[in-house]
């Protein structure tokens, strides 16, 4: 019977949800950091449970015929890379993998079928220097010196390193020029232990296409000291936009407070994905992979199948990133989000690109959908077929042509998936960040009458796990005629 401490070998032949390797010992799972797909590998065990067990990686006996030599001397280290030393193609192979089998899984998908309507999984040509937005915790180390980084594995422990090879190469200049000031005017970095000190993190966004920059300090306070003398610093970097303070006085993990105070430039940066051009604020969600994010959005207008006459509801819009694609080629669309921050920058973007025919809502997506379309049941239809009751809205709207739902990694909840079915769009376009929801949810919609037409994985961040997109096609199957 395995115990803690004990000493064993194991081939590993599967990866977890947070991309450590998966070995079988007397028939009992051990999951292992650091180990991946191919290896023979010596593990102590660290810790059993009744139907698992977690082990640390002592030495590998025989290397995988895909691990390959990481760029960062930190991966081990750090909680970002997990997946550097596996060849980038088993990569996308494991991730498309993980997607096939949550839809059999748990979807009840057929392989043959689901191979049958698959693209093959989209990865980069490039899977480095990818993100566009990083956030570094600033800190001490043990003898006292300034640090940023990223944190180790399940921990908020700062593993030093100013040169991300996933990120933009100014980080690395911006963060050097920030350490050097809160050193030379004496400024502390944030202690969680005691919610001392003023520097909680250091907040990076570049425009790919643009070129601009922005750079945003969460600080536990009002205000930086000498922040002039900063800002004449960062200045001087080509492609500098916005430099701001992001106000954070809470005990808490969330990293970014509500309130943001410009120093200098503008309160936001500019970037494009295709033709359309987005204003992002430090609060913006936006996508950090701009050219896997071109693809996916590309990919979901493509499954959209729009001619110019459609009506289009677009759920978990956020600022507009998909709504803006489909509204040059639909009638209308229609976007909901929680957040009112994003749908104000939804609208503007709107506005910046000249597009009047996207609407927005706030409001949680499972909520707004269901009440209006229950609100505006027994509607009549006027002489120019578009239904207009008091409760707002119209036939279009109760039925329209497109549906396409991006919702966070929990997914769609059934009242809203019901909502859906009840609204009988031809087509729903589902992009999902969790495959094991998505397979869920699609279950659920096969059962209210729509067939899987399309699917394809798209590979947003290279190296750093098992995560993964998916974009899916449905299309309503039409009830027989007797």
């Amino acid at each position: 019977m395995l115990k803690k401490d004990d000493r064993l070998t194991l081939s590993i032949s599967d990866m977890g949800v947070d991309g450590e390797g998966i070995g079988k010992a007397e028939g009992i799972p051990i999951f292992v950091k650091d180990a991946i797909i191919g290896d023979e590998v010596l593990v102590k065990i660290l810790k059993m449970k009744k139907n698992y067990g977690y082990g640390r990686l002592e030495e590998i006996l025989k290397p995988s015929p895909w691990r390959v030599e990481p760029r960062c001397a930190h991966y081990r280290r750090c909680g970002g890379c997990q997946l550097q030393v596996m060849d980038y193609k088993k990569q996308l192979e494991y991730k498309e993998n993980k997607v096939r089998n949550n839809l059999m899984r748990i979807g009840g998908f057929d392989g043959a079928d689901l191979e049958a309507v698959r693209e093959p999984v989209k990865g980069m040509e490039e899977p480095f220097g990818y993100r566009n937005k990083a956030q570094f915790p600033v800190g001490r180390d043990k003898d006292g010196r300034i640090v940023t980084g990223f944190y180790a594995s399940r921990s908020h422990r700062i593993i030093a390193n100013r040169r991300c090879v996933l990120g933009a190469e100014e980080n690395e200049r911006i963060l050097d020029l920030v350490i050097s000031f809160m050193e030379r005017y004496g400024i502390a970095p944030y202690n969680e232990a005691d919610q001392t000190g003023l520097v909680r993190h250091i907040l990076i966004r570049k425009g790919f296409s643009t070129g601009e920059l922005m750079v945003c300090l969460v600080v536990n306070g009002f205000r930086l000291p000498h922040s002039e003398a900063l800002v004449s610093e960062l200045c001087k970097l080509k492609g500098m936009t916005s430099i701001s303070l992001n106000i954070n006085r809470k005990n808490t993990n969330v990293i970014l407070g509500e309130k943001v105070v410009l120093l200098w430039g503008q309160p936001y940066i500019t970037d494009t994905i295709g033709e359309i051009r987005y204003r992002i604020s430090p609060l913006s969600f936006y996508q950090v992979n701009p050219v896997q994010t071109r693809h996916l959005y590309g990919k979901a207008l493509e499954y959209a199948g729009l001619s110019g006459q459609e009506t289009v509801w677009d759920l978990y819009c956020g600022i507009g990133t998909i709504s803006l694609f489909l509204a040059r080629k639909a009638r209308k669309v229609y976007g909901v989000e929680i957040v009112p921050a994003a749908i104000a920058d939804a609208k503007e973007n709107a506005r910046l690109n000249g597009i009047e025919n996207a609407e927005f809502f706030v409001g949680k997506a499972e909520e707004v959908l269901p009440e209006f379309y229950e609100r505006t049941a027994g509607v009549e239809e006027d002489r120019d077929g578009i239904v207009e009751n008091a409760g707002g809205g119209s036939d279009k709207m109760r039925h329209p042509d497109v549906i396409v739902v991006d919702p966070p990694r929990k997914g769609c909840d059934e009242r809203l998936l019901e909502t859906m079915a009840k609204m009988q769009p031809e087509r729903i376009v589902y992009v999902s960040c969790d495959s094991a929801t998505l397979a869920r949810d699609l279950k659920y919609l096969k059962g209210a009458g729509y067939e899987l037409m399309r699917w394809q994985a798209v590979d947003m961040f290279p190296m750093t796990g098992p995560h993964v997109e998916t974009v899916v096609l449905l299309s309503r199957v039409l009830p027989e005629c007797h």
